[in-house]
């Protein structure tokens, strides 16, 4: 298989289930809140057991962050991997959208968990942590990149990219699930990188 081969079988059955999992806590917290949400009514949901379930999210709150290493291992391993010659906010951009591909087909379930956060607390903080840990992670990736060794201090510059980057990706989902119209997610996305690789320069109107 070629390195540019798409994933099987088996990772894409993982995949699903995992989504299915998190698409039905999301929905279930939704209409009855998060605290009120059992891991057996998510498995439930998601069509399988709490022992699956736990397979996929070390704990009941887990399920609501969508946050998944293996996606955060691969944005990692893109950017340690891009041509030299490419500009390190275009290798997270392209990155980043390799993992947002099927977020059109998720709208729904992306704003319901923004209203599940936003009666949540508590999981806003926990999705904050997670985040600002993947975030770090991102950060070490982009300082060997640019010639740094792993496991040394990582500079200044590769903390604010990485920071800039995922922050990128938040509000443009963000500004995404706010839309009244019918905008594509991958224009906004755009839009957003745009903004960035400017300096984030005043645009001649909002957008």
């Amino acid at each position: 298989m070629s390195k540019d081969a798409g994933p099987g079988l088996r990772e894409r059955k993982k995949r699903a289930t995992r989504a299915a999992l998190a698409d039905a806590a999301v929905r279930l917290a939704a209409e009855h809140g998060a605290e009120n949400v059992t891991v057996e009514a998510i498995s439930s949901a998601a069509g399988v057991s709490p022992r699956t379930f736990f397979n996929y999210f070390d704990s009941h709150d887990d399920a609501f962050l969508m946050i998944d290493e293996e996606v955060g291992e691969r944005i990692r391993r893109a950017v340690r991997q891009a041509p030299a010659d490419l500009p390190v906010l275009d290798v997270l951009r392209e990155a980043f959208a390799a993992e947002l591909v099927d977020i059109e087909e998720r709208h729904e379930i992306w704003s319901l968990r923004a209203k599940v956060f936003q009666r949540s607390p508590h999981l806003l903080v926990r999705g904050l942590g997670a985040h600002m840990a993947e975030e770090s992670e991102l950060a070490q990736a982009i300082a060997e990149r640019l010639g740094g060794v792993p496991g040394e201090a990582v500079g200044l510059y590769a903390r604010l990219v990485a920071a800039s980057a995922t922050t990128a990706v938040r509000v443009a989902i963000e500004d995404w699930c706010a839309r009244t119209t019918d905008t594509a997610f991958v224009d906004v996305f755009r839009r957003t990188f745009a903004h960035l690789a400017t300096g984030l320069a005043a645009p001649a109107a909002d957008s």
